[in-house]
C-alpha cells in the first residue's frame, strides 16, 4: 500500500509564509511526477504546482514567483514553500504522485488526505 501524509497546514495572516510537506510511503518502486493541488470552497479542485518525471517545474500563474515546490528524493517528500500568501490562496491542498510501486507495475496515480489553509485578510 501506498500513502501521500501531508502536513504543514494552518492559519496565516496575508503576506505570511507556510510550508507544507508530502510523504510518500509504502511499497515505492520510483516516483514520476509529484505535485499540489488546491481546492478553495464551491471551485475545483486546481494543480498549483508540479514537479514533472523529468525535474522540471510548473506553477500555476496565480501563485507564479510566491510558491516553490521542491523534491527530496531520497526520502521521497515534496515540499511547497508558500510565501506572501494571499486569502484567495486559502482552501485545501492535496499532495499528488504518479508513481511506480513494483518494478513490474505500471503507473499509479496517488492523492494525499488533504491539509487545510486558511489566509486571514
Amino acid at each position: 500500500q501506498v500513502q501521500l501524509v501531508e502536513s504543514g497546514g494552518g492559519l496565516v495572516q496575508a503576506g505570511g509564509s507556510l510550508r507544507l510537506s508530502c510523504a510518500a510511503s509504502g511499497s515505492i518502486f520510483r516516483i514520476n511526477a509529484m505535485g499540489w493541488y488546491r481546492q478553495a470552497p464551491g471551485k475545483q479542485r486546481e494543480l498549483v504546482a508540479d514537479y514533472t518525471s523529468s525535474g522540471s517545474t510548473i506553477y500555476v500563474d496565480s501563485v507564479e514567483g510566491r510558491f516553490t515546490i521542491s523534491r527530496d528524493n531520497a526520502k521521497n517528500t515534496v515540499y511547497l514553500q508558500m510565501n506572501s500568501l494571499k486569502p484567495e490562496d486559502t482552501g485545501v491542498y492535496y499532495c499528488n504522485a504518479d508513481l511506480i510501486p513494483n518494478s513490474d507495475s505500471p503507473v499509479y496515480n496517488y492523492w494525499g488526505q488533504g491539509t487545510q489553509v486558511t489566509v486571514s485578510s
